[in-house]
């Protein structure tokens, strides 16, 4: 259903979803975009309680309460990241048929109501179980967190962070690099300081009322905050891309054909489907880069302590490699953001390739002082090169009309890489007795993802 089509059949939400209602952007004294950016920027940082750094807090007081093994609850969050990475074009698909706006209501509204479900999660099992009194209270419990943890994923991780980061990219074309650089500085430190915070309110409310709190938050905040201030694109509102002159505006999109045609720094593919973008060496090039850092980061951060054993590093040692890595991640996306503006995308995904390899071989060899520098550097550097493709890429090349649909094809491979990442390398740990063998494995994928950018257009 497109949003003419729902107005037709609610007219009172007609008014409601104006561009201009309740009040016009385009009165703003300054650019609306720059509104557009900060509040994209809170609407990622709401996406937390569906995030692993949201999550991960809530596991030992929600295994005491629901009687489930760590590898229960462990296994019911990989499926729910599956599942949710399954359901995430579909994601992609409602935002370009109904707006960046609604999208943005509804993902709020869902992950309101999916932590509201969660808090209660011991209370469901118990009283399945007593229904279902013949099947295993493991399988009951198992179900109701996986169920939890699907449209957990979904609505946090999944479309709340879809919906915040291509409204961004709408709203910016030429300096869209710097904008998203800056907002991933923001975005960086807060979830690293997510754990602690949300940890002090399991300390004060319980976890019960931590997720409750969260659900109100979220449900009711973010809502009414979408529904102020999310707006599609500019041109809804009468404005341009980067609060140009509308005569500036129509100069620099030619100039940008011109430059397209003569093979210059920022090419561009064109105004693509999400079925023709699948299509191009391009898409699949930096989708394939992404998801291999997801897949081997996300390895790595959930095994770190065991890793860093295998090396010699005390827990205290292998937890603080985090420190660094995220100094250098938020130092070098603003950095990246800047360069993005003005550089082919084609090298900076090469660049971010090549870091990679540099990360994870360290990681294969900490107890070596280079080597754990380079791990350091590799994963540092390329964090920061991650956090501004993300955004940045796929509006520079496949346009802005299919947007929702072409991320959330490519979210559904990150996310799944990621949900699966940390299986992966404890199944090559219990196989061959080392890390090793898994972080080099990750690293021949690397070479192919090159070979698709280095032949790429752009």
């Amino acid at each position: 259903m497109t949003l003419s089509a729902l107005f037709s059949r609610f007219p009172f939400l007609k008014t409601a979803f104006e561009p201009n209602f309740p009040f016009s952007p385009k009165q703003f004294p300054f650019f609306y975009g720059w509104v557009i950016a900060v509040i994209t920027t809170i609407g990622t940082l709401f996406s937390i309680p569906g995030q692993t750094a949201g999550i991960s807090v809530f596991t030992e007081p929600v295994l005491t309460a629901t009687g489930l093994s760590r590898v229960q609850l462990s296994s019911a969050y990989l499926a729910g990241t599956l599942g949710s990475g399954l359901l995430l074009p579909l994601g992609g698909r409602l935002m370009d048929r109904v707006g960046a706006r609604l999208t943005v209501i509804l993902s709020s509204l869902g992950l309101g109501l999916t932590l509201l479900y969660l808090s209660f999660c011991d209370y469901l099992i118990a009283f399945l179980n007593s229904l279902f009194s013949s099947v295993e209270r493991s399988l009951v419990g198992g179900l109701v967190m996986g169920v939890g943890f699907v449209a957990l994923r979904f609505t946090g991780q999944g479309i709340l962070t879809l919906v915040s980061r291509n409204t961004l990219g709408k709203w910016f074309d030429r300096r869209r690099g710097f904008v998203s650089g800056i907002a991933n500085v923001f975005i960086s430190f807060s979830f690293s300081a997510t754990p602690l915070l949300l940890s002090f309110g399991i300390d004060g409310f319980g976890w019960r009322g931590a997720w409750l709190g969260l659900a109100l938050f979220v449900g009711l905040g973010m809502s009414f905050l979408g529904w102020l201030f999310y707006r599609d694109n500019p041109e809804i509102c009468g404005l341009t891309m980067d609060g140009l002159p509308e005569e500036t505006s129509r100069q620099q999109a030619s100039n940008a054909s011109e430059e397209i045609d003569s093979d210059s720094k920022v090419a561009k593919v064109g105004e693509l489907t999400a079925a023709e973008a699948i299509k191009t060496v391009e898409f699949w090039g930096i989708t394939l880069a992404l998801s291999i850092h997801g897949l081997t980061v996300t390895g790595i951060t959930f095994n770190i302590v065991d890793l860093g054993q295998q090396s010699g590093l005390s827990e205290q040692q292998a937890v603080g490699l985090f420190l660094p890595i995220g100094i250098l991640s938020t130092v070098t996306g603003f950095l990246v953001g800047l360069i993005s503006d003005r550089a082919r995308l084609k090298w900076l995904v090469i660049a971010f390739l090549v870091l990679q390899l540099f990360g994870y071989v360290g990681m294969a060899h900490l107890e070596l002082y280079w080597w754990w520098m380079m791990a350091i550097a590799g994963l540092g550097i390329s964090g920061g090169f991650y956090a501004t493709l993300t955004s940045v890429f796929l509006p520079r090349l496949f346009g802005r009309a299919h947007l929702g649909a072409i991320s959330g094809m490519q979210m559904r491979s990150m996310v799944m890489a990621s949900a699966i990442g940390p299986v992966l390398l404890a199944k090559f740990k219990e196989i061959f007795g080392s890390y090793q063998q898994g972080l080099y494995v990750r690293c021949l994928l690397i070479p192919i993802s090159l070979g698709l950018t280095i032949f790429s257009r752009e």
